[in-house]
């Protein structure tokens, strides 16, 4: 059970939460894809980042006809879910409530998959956000693996998540940066099953 104060609490009916590093650094890496993608959205809504709350830098504003706050926690990844317990308390919402969208290892680069619930997998962000706040809120998961399912992860994984995309690599992670902020609006507009139908394709797992 969540306990908040008195105060009002600024208004917003869903919270989307983009995972990644804060630091110019790491902007362009595969592992601030999350922070790439809730830019994206909020572009979309023509919503700036210009609140710091939360830990958090969070645009506010009306998406889908519902009121939203998109966020990109400034805690470094492993700490993520810190900034959306924060986030959570702020805006007085439960796990059901929020869309986290993140890089993962396990799907080839421009694959986009929704899932209503479940755990952490092997993303240190994600596994941060579940200790915190348990596995009931949806996520957006965005392929960062080699396209070619026969190519493996070269090198250490968490080096290679650290990386930039390869030349070759940056038109398809954009195509999928799009791609999932579509499926996010589409999630805030008509719910998170109906996103699942569109994007992740007829006979595949969620």
């Amino acid at each position: 059970m969540r306990f908040f104060t008195r105060a009002a609490a600024p208004r917003a009916d869903r919270l989307v939460v983009g995972l990644g590093n804060p630091g110019d650094g790491y902007a362009s890496t595969r592992h601030n894809v999350g922070f790439q993608v809730a830019a994206r959205l909020a572009k979309r809504a023509r919503l700036e980042f210009s609140l710091k709350a939360a830990d958090s830098r969070i645009a506010e504003g009306t998406l889908g006809g519902r009121r939203v706050a998109i966020a990109r926690p400034q805690t470094f990844m492993n700490d993520s879910g810190r900034a959306v317990s924060k986030l959570l308390d702020r805006y007085r919402l439960s796990p059901a409530e929020l869309l986290v969208v993140y890089d993962d290892v396990d799907l080839p680069l421009g694959r986009v998959r929704i899932r209503a619930r479940g755990g952490p997998g092997t993303h240190n962000g994600m596994r941060s956000v579940v200790a915190e706040i348990g596995q009931d809120f949806a996520r957006v998961r965005c392929g960062v693996a080699p396209a070619d399912p026969a190519v493996e992860i070269p090198g250490d994984l968490a080096e290679y998540v650290l990386r930039p995309f390869d030349a070759d690599e940056r038109e398809g992670a954009e195509a999928m940066t799009i791609r999932a902020a579509e499926a996010l609006e589409v999630a805030l507009r008509d719910g998170v099953d109906a996103a699942m139908a569109a994007f992740n394709g007829a006979g595949k797992d969620a």
